[in-house]
């Protein structure tokens, strides 16, 4: 069976300028697997990459055996791949339930986005009614991930999910990704925190100057994770 997410030899810039300088990467089924690195170590380019928001200037990028360079952001969407970018990327001036209504194009039913939204994050229900721009900033992340779980997705990826967050919301946005994983979703997590990707994470690899350059399971990166951070900011 393919993996959820392969990619091959993945190259990818800004204009003239090289950031990702041939990743290979591997993300099985219904796993979290953690992409960690220093600040501009490439890993949103990863993402960006994937989602369709960047092509690859060269190699490939398959997602559960398909080959999807160049494929637009909706069709790469209805095909299983949702994203929860940096900055949550709400509407800030839409309701709650606006925001949610906005992933009806994705083929889900008003009705069926908001059960699985607030089924998932009561919260969300009781602030149906309120601009999404006035809620607590982990309010804001689980109208984030909640938009994009409406997507029934298979892939789903997430970056930098604590930021700005309390620990204790960390915590249960976590436990949320935890129970995606073990409902069959594969999670590709790009975190500056390492330690709390690293408690969730099936498998994880460590990216320096736009290389992977170690991947292995949690335990197995210990001695490395503070050499990438630069001198143990992990």
């Amino acid at each position: 069976m393919a993996p959820a997410l392969e990619l091959r030899d993945m190259h990818a810039a800004y204009g003239r300028i090289e950031v990702l300088h041939g990743v290979d990467l591997i993300v099985p089924e219904a796993s979290v697997f953690a992409l960690l690195g220093p600040n501009g170590a490439g890993k949103t380019t990863t993402l960006k990459t994937i989602d369709g928001r960047l092509r690859p200037t060269r190699g490939c990028v398959h997602v559960a055996g398909t080959h999807v360079n160049g494929a637009a952001t909706d069709a790469l969407t209805r095909a299983g791949v949702c994203s929860i970018p940096e900055g949550r990327g709400i509407f800030p001036n839409l309701t709650v339930a606006e925001n949610l209504r906005m992933m009806t194009y994705a083929g889900t039913s008003e009705s069926g986005v908001e059960e699985i939204a607030y089924g998932r994050f009561p919260i969300l229900g009781e602030r149906r009614k309120q601009l999404a721009g006035t809620l607590s900033g982990g309010q804001q992340q689980m109208l984030a991930m909640a938009r994009a779980l409406s997507a029934d997705p298979s892939l789903l990826l997430v970056d930098e999910l604590s930021m700005g967050l309390a620990p204790l919301i960390v915590a249960e946005l976590y436990e949320v990704l935890s129970q995606l994983a073990a409902d069959g979703v594969a999670i590709l997590l790009v975190e500056q925190f390492a330690r709390t990707a690293l408690a969730i994470a099936d498998y994880a690899a460590i990216m320096v100057q736009g290389r992977v350059q170690h991947v292995g399971q949690p335990a197995d990166l210990a001695d490395v994770v503070s050499e990438a951070y630069l001198g143990g900011a992990a």
